[in-house]
């Protein structure tokens, strides 16, 4: 059976972004959160245009080519301006969780407005033998709360940003991990965990 994972880049502070991301304004002023995709000598095989740390391109690539369907929240869309009709991954669709329509949504886009168990069936059907990732604090924690979360990836970048809008939001319930591997990098520490059931 395919698993679920999310891998995104975070400050030491818990941030996925800047402060005041949104439509226009992408991600806010958390850049420094991705200079690592760019300050590297190897070219990623997956995404066109990343230059990686060795470190960072073994454990980028590998994660990129598990994922066969992405799943984010409405926040993460929004931000990105509907990842321009496409999806975040240049292969894998794009699912969008939201309880309110997308005007936007393209034959590339799924909306899927039924709760976080059917968005995340949905996306492991559109996955097949692939894996699913999640994108976005919300979606992440939703699917954490409801026990469908297999590992976790921090792109810990070293930088304290203060505000944002957290990789995290309040779970019901204490939830125990199992580091699986840690990569440090330059501008980034890889720290990837199997959540324990």
């Amino acid at each position: 059976m395919n698993k679920v994972f999310s891998a995104l880049a975070v400050s030491v502070d818990g941030y996925i972004t800047g402060r005041d991301p949104g439509p226009g304004r992408g991600l806010g002023d958390g850049g420094a959160l991705f200079d690592w995709y760019f300050d590297g000598d190897i070219a990623s095989r997956a995404f066109n245009g990343f230059k990686l740390s060795a470190p960072s391109a073994r454990l980028f690539d590998t994660l990129a080519r598990r994922v066969g369907a992405t799943l984010a929240g409405r926040n993460t869309y929004d931000d990105s301006d509907g990842f321009g009709g496409g999806s975040p991954h240049p292969t894998a669709p794009l699912l969008v969780l939201s309880h309110r329509p997308a005007p936007q949504i393209s034959d590339r886009q799924t909306l899927v407005t039924t709760g976080i168990h059917e968005a995340v069936a949905a996306a492991r059907r559109v996955a097949g033998d692939k894996d699913v990732a999640l994108m976005g604090g919300g979606v992440v924690t939703a699917a954490l709360a409801a026990g469908l979360v297999d590992e976790l990836v921090l792109h810990q970048v070293p930088v304290l940003l203060g505000a944002g809008r957290p990789y995290f939001q309040t779970l019901p319930a204490q939830i125990r991990l199992r580091l699986i591997e840690a990569v440090p990098a330059p501008g980034v520490t890889h720290l990837h965990y199997e959540v324990e059931r």
